[in-house]
Parts: C-alpha cells; sequence; structure tokens
C-alpha cells in the first residue's frame, strides 16, 4: 500500500475515496472500506483512503486513541486498501473552511467519495454530504454499523476498553484488542518471585484495557529469525501491592528464556482475567500469580 501525507503527492489519477479517521479499523470502517473496494474495482481506479493523524477527536477532544498511525497503515493495508492519504491533523487544520477540504478532494479526482452518514468536515463542521457532490459524480453514505443492537464505533470501543472488556472490544473490531511497544528497563521486581516480566513502553495516548489479561505476544526477540508468537498473561495497571507511582504495562511469557530489552512487541489482548488488586504481600501476589497462569494458559491452549 501506497502512502502520502497531502494529495499533491500522489499520481494525477482518478480515484474512488473512503474518508475518516479511521481510528481502531472496527467492524463499521471495515464495511466502509468493503464498499470503497467494490467502487474501486467498478470503475478500475485506485481505492483511496483520505484519514487523519492523530484521529480528529484525539486533537479536539483529548480522546485517547486505539491505532497509532503504523497500527492504522497495517491494518488498511491488510483490508486491501491500494493508497492512503494520511494528513496531518493539527489545529490549524482543523480550522480551514470546508471550502479548502474540497480542494483537497478534487485534487484525488474522486469518482465515487463513500463516508459514514454522519460526516462531517470543515471549521464548525460546517461541511457535509451535499458539499462532497460538488467533487464526486456520486457519494455513498453508510448507516452507522451495529453489532447486536450495539453501535459500532471507536467511543464504544474506548469505553469497552476503560471497563477492561476485551472480548467485548474484540467483537466490535472483529480481531483481538492489540498494543505494540518497545521493551525498556523496569525494576526487575518479577524475577524475583519467578516471574519476570517485559516492561512495554506504548506511545503515549495509547488506550490500554486495566486489569491482568490472557495475551498472545508478537515479535521477532531473536532478531532476524522471523515473527513468532508467545502466550503469557499481561498486567497494565499501577502496582498498587509495591506502592507504583506510574501506569505501567507489563507482560510474562510463558516459557520463554531471552532478552527482550530494546525489542518490539505487539499483545494481543484475548482474555480479562481479573482487576488489579492490592495484595497483603509479595507471597500472596505470587501466589495469585500462579492462579492467573494456571487459567491464562488454560484459555490461550492452542493458540502458540
Amino acid at each position: 500500500m501506497k502512502t502520502f501525507v497531502s494529495p499533491d503527492q500522489r499520481p494525477d489519477t482518478e480515484t474512488v475515496v473512503a474518508i475518516g479517521s479511521f481510528d481502531g479499523v472496527h467492524l463499521g470502517h471495515q464495511a466502509l472500506l468493503a464498499q470503497l473496494r467494490t467502487r474501486a474495482r467498478e470503475f478500475r481506479v485506485p481505492s483511496v483512503v483520505y484519514t487523519f493523524d492523530p484521529p480528529t477527536r484525539v486533537l479536539t477532544q483529548g480522546v485517547e486513541f486505539l491505532s497509532t498511525l503504523p497500527e492504522k497503515l497495517e491494518l488498511l493495508a491488510r483490508y486491501g486498501v491500494d493508497e492512503t492519504v494520511a494528513v496531518p491533523f493539527t489545529t490549524e487544520f482543523a480550522s480551514r473552511p470546508k471550502e479548502a477540504f474540497l480542494d483537497d478532494l478534487r485534487v484525488l479526482r474522486p469518482r465515487v467519495i463513500v463516508v459514514g452518514e454522519d460526516f462531517h468536515f470543515g471549521r464548525g463542521r460546517a461541511g457535509g454530504l451535499e458539499d462532497l457532490r460538488e467533487v464526486a459524480p456520486r457519494v455513498v453514505a453508510l448507516p452507522m454499523h451495529q453489532l447486536g443492537g450495539d453501535d459500532i464505533k471507536s467511543t464504544r470501543i474506548r469505553e469497552l476498553l476503560r471497563a477492561g472488556d476485551v472480548e467485548g472490544t474484540s467483537r466490535l473490531l472483529g480481531r483481538h484488542y492489540g498494543a505494540q511497544g518497545v521493551v525498556v528497563q523496569g525494576d526487575r521486581l518479577g524475577r524475583t518471585i519467578g516471574y519476570p516480566t517485559a516492561n512495554i513502553r506504548v506511545p503515549q495516548g495509547k488506550a490500554l484495557p486495566l486489569g491482568v489479561f490472557a495475551v498472545m505476544a508478537l515479535g521477532d526477540p531473536n532478531r532476524g529469525e522471523g515473527e513468532r508468537r508467545w502466550p503469557g498473561m499481561a498486567n497494565v495497571g499501577w502496582r498498587p501491592t509495591v506502592e507504583g507511582r506510574e501506569l505501567r504495562f507489563e507482560v510474562h511469557l510463558f516459557d520463554f528464556a531471552g532478552d527482550l530489552y530494546g525489542q518490539e512487541l505487539q499483545i494481543k489482548f484475548f482474555h480479562r482475567l481479573r482487576g488489579e488488586q492490592k495484595f497483603g504481600g509479595l507471597e500472596e501476589l505470587k501466589a495469585q500469580l500462579a492462579r492467573d497462569a494456571e487459567q491464562a494458559r488454560a484459555l490461550l491452549a492452542g493458540l502458540g
């Protein structure tokens, strides 16, 4: 998939364009992308996603994001998008009049524009579907996608993550929620009680579920031997038993021995085991971790 930061960078060809933040690339987004691919094949032109970095509500409302730009680009490529225009979404960009946004779209020469039916753009959200029809012969506006009566939207997914409901999150995403980051130095407390952990540093603002989870880790700790998968368990929280002062994202990989420092791991959340608890001491914590590990291994059996 080709990636640009401005419509002016791409070749001067006709396109079919989907517009949106695509934060999380959830099932609703995937329905929109399916429509994008269908229309692009119909006209035999490239399928182009026009998106924003960061997602609009991260800037305008200060919410956490579900996918970093690299994560989003990887997902868009997985779902068959030919090209992505990921424009930097700044205060200046957000304050542009709707006419400036329409001029950007004209550069893409869209045969069809695909959006959600509530899509608005430009300063004060002044632009809408009728304005888009000025720059494309056809505008396809899809209604809110639902699953079991639940609206599929990024706001709802963030709510589920705050509650630690990674199973509910997975249903709305159509895949397991993931977070990718670099393994950094921790305080090495876990290894003293038999549960060494990789301390994962994710980009600031990345939404994480709180609690203890059964997870799968994907990475290449052996540098060049190809991606591997390890079952494990993760704790995302403040570590009240040891008077923790900062939020930590720590992962214990089952049956792994090696040096992970400086390596990038992608962690997929499968099941929530429990919420974070404060224990009477390290021995009590160690006993609970043994129970967590047994449960996580059972839940992840056969997935490695």
